[in-house]
C-alpha cells in the first residue's frame, strides 16, 4: 500500500473552505514526512513562515502532551523550542493554559502581562514581546498546541490571530492524519514481520521432519524445546536451523503489501 494509499483511507478530504494553497501544502506534509516527528518540524516552519513578515519574525514551537506531561515535540528553530522547554519547566503559561482550555491565549506585551508573573519575566529575558498560543483540536488522547513567539509588543494583530487559528484548524486535521498514517504504516510493519516470522518458522519445521522423519508437531516440539533451552525466541531458532542447512540468514517473504 502506498503513501498515496494510506493518505486516501484516512482523510476522506480536507475541511471544505479551507485555504487551498495551505491545504495543498500541508498534504504534501503528511505523504513526504517519513515520520510524525518529521511532519511536526514542517509544520512549525511552515507555521512560522505563514505569520512572519519582513518586520516582524514570528518563531513557533509545537508542544504535545505525552504520558500526561507537556513535551517541546518540534519548532522552528532554537529559539522556540527553548522558550517551550522553558514554560514546561515552570508547569504554566499560556501555551499549557490553551491546552488546558482548548482556546487561543494571546499575550499582547510580556512586559504588561500579570498572569504566570515568573514565566513571564523568564520570557522576557529571552528577548520576546509577545505570544500567541493556539490549540489543536485532535478529538482523540492526543493534545497538541501551536506556540507562536514574536520579539515585538502586539506583534500579532488581529488579522494575524485569525490567520493563525485558521492555520490552527486545518493543522488539526493534518496531524490527525499523519497520526492515523503512523499507526497504518506500524500496523502494516507488523504484519510484514508477522508473515515473516511465520514463514521461518515453518521452513524450520519442513527441515526438522524431513531429518527426522516425524510429525509437524512433533518438529514444532523440537523447535520449542531448543526454544526454551537456548533462551531465544523460536523465530531465531528457526533461522539457526535454516541457515545451518542453506546458509541463508534472510528468509524472504512472498505476499503483496
Amino acid at each position: 500500500m502506498t503513501m498515496e494509499d494510506l493518505y486516501t483511507a484516512a482523510s476522506g478530504g480536507m475541511a471544505e473552505g479551507a485555504d487551498s494553497g495551505l491545504e495543498t501544502r500541508l498534504q504534501e506534509l503528511v505523504l513526504d514526512s517519513p515520520d510524525v516527528e518529521d511532519f511536526l518540524t514542517q509544520l512549525a516552519e511552515l507555521a512560522s513562515a505563514r505569520l512572519s513578515t519582513g518586520s516582524n519574525t514570528v518563531m513557533c514551537g509545537i508542544t504535545t502532551i505525552r504520558r500526561k506531561r507537556p513535551v517541546a515535540a518540534a519548532s522552528s528553530d532554537s529559539c522556540a523550542r527553548a522558550l517551550d522547554e522553558l514554560q514546561n519547566g515552570f508547569g504554566d503559561g499560556p501555551c499549557l493554559t490553551a491546552l488546558r482550555q482548548q482556546a487561543t491565549v494571546h499575550v499582547p506585551d510580556v512586559a504588561q502581562e500579570r498572569r504566570w508573573s515568573d514565566y513571564m519575566q523568564a520570557v522576557a529575558q529571552q528577548d520576546i514581546g509577545s505570544i500567541l498560543a493556539v490549540p489543536l483540536v485532535m478529538a482523540s488522547d492526543a493534545d497538541a498546541v501551536i506556540n507562536f513567539y514574536s520579539r515585538r509588543a502586539h506583534g500579532f494583530s488581529g488579522p494575524d490571530i485569525t490567520a493563525a487559528e485558521s492555520f490552527g484548524v486545518q493543522a488539526s486535521l493534518a496531524l490527525r492524519l499523519a497520526l492515523r498514517i503512523a499507526h497504518l504504516r506500524e500496523a502494516r510493519d507488523d504484519l510484514s514481520a508477522a508473515m515473516q516470522s511465520r514463514t521461518t518458522i515453518d521452513m524450520a519445521i519442513g527441515a526438522v521432519m524431513a531429518q527426522n522423519r516425524c510429525s509437524r508437531e512433533s518438529a514444532f516440539k523440537v523447535l520449542k524445546n531448543a526454544s526454551s533451552h537456548r533462551n531465544l525466541k523460536i523465530r531465531d531458532v528457526a533461522a539457526s536451523v535454516i541457515a545451518s542447512i542453506s546458509g541463508e540468514t534472510d528468509v524472504p517473504t512472498y505476499f503483496s503489501e
